[in-house]
């Protein structure tokens, strides 16, 4: 089958599109044909591997010194059941599914950048909302769970005056949604050319980050949510950490690992199948062009996902 393979860390050179061998489904696994998945900001981190030394080793610890340990990378998938195994019951061969490739920190598996991906049937994995498209379907699992693991920490009563920092990316686009079905009233902060899309999704309120004095738009929060971590910040960012209310908090997404239980993922499939949350897609690519995605993810500007069709 075809596989863009990550030869070693670093630049989208090492990125290859190879043949490798189709993966068989033991007997508690399905064999997905991926028609889509995606290329995250988690995608790059680890195929670029240039993170501070300390945080460098633990990384490669986790996958693999030199180059990934699985050199096929993605954990997104949207595909249909083209085999199972003896002992699977949840699915039959036919079925439209999505999925994502973890559903604890110590059971992760990449390999969507790939036709084929074997996952165990009781892993992150579920009938494609009706209502969606592969390639929409793909994107939904990456900004979802890592939004909804940003709200987990969270008790949210309706009103609640909530501020989303990096709220045109992926983990954003789904945070504004997830905060607005809870009651929150939310204000995003992204760059204002991003301005009609959050507010589309439901923000009350929109903070240009790049306007200067942008800082003295801040009101008080009873959270402060911060979607991009410490890969990007600002004034108003660092404003934002104290913008709280007596009992607020400020939550980001570089605090802990991020959990992604089943009861998470199949609560997203409800969302979307009520018409509660919808995905944000900026561009799609072929499984041969994942290069340019992983340049243009890169480059830190996307609006919600970045989709690769197979």
């Amino acid at each position: 089958m075809r596989a863009i393979e990550c030869l070693k860390y670093g630049s989208v050179e090492n990125l290859v599109l190879s043949n490798v061998k189709k993966p068989i489904p033991k007997d508690d696994e399905v064999l997905i044909q991926i028609r889509a998945t995606s290329v995250t900001t988690s995608d790059v981190l680890i195929r670029r591997m240039n993170e501070p030394m300390i945080s460098r080793f633990i990384l490669q610890l986790i996958f693999g010194f030199g180059s990934p340990r699985n050199p096929v990378l993605g954990m997104v998938t949207a595909g249909i059941v083209e085999r199972k195994g003896k002992d699977v019951s949840l699915f039959e061969v036919g079925d439209k599914v999505f999925a994502y490739g973890s559903i604890s920190p110590t059971k992760r598996r990449f390999g969507s950048y790939a036709e084929y991906i074997c996952l165990p049937e009781d892993w992150n994995i579920a009938l494609k909302p009706v209502n969606l498209s592969f390639e929409e379907a793909a994107a939904i699992p990456y900004g979802g769970l890592l939004a909804s693991h940003l709200l987990k920490k969270t008790s949210i009563n309706r009103g609640d005056r909530v501020l989303i920092y990096g709220a045109s990316g992926s983990i954003g686009t789904m945070a504004i949604q997830l905060a607005k079905h809870m009651g929150a009233h939310v204000t995003s902060v992204c760059s204002g050319r991003n301005f009609e899309l959050v507010t589309s999704l439901g923000s009350d309120k929109v903070i240009d980050y790049t306007l200067e004095n942008a800082e003295k738009q801040l009101e008080r929060y009873k959270y402060v949510i911060d979607a991009v971590g410490n890969s990007k910040s600002s004034t108003l960012k660092e404003k934002s950490k104290k913008a709280l209310t007596s009992n607020g908090k400020y939550i980001s997404i570089d605090y802990g690992t991020p959990l992604t239980p089943k009861e998470a993922f199949l609560k997203l499939k409800t969302l979307v199948e009520q018409d509660k949350i919808i995905p944000v897609i900026d561009r799609i690519y072929p499984l041969e062009k994942i290069a340019e995605a992983h340049n243009y993810v890169e480059m830190g500007h996307k609006r919600g996902n970045v989709v690769i069709t197979i």
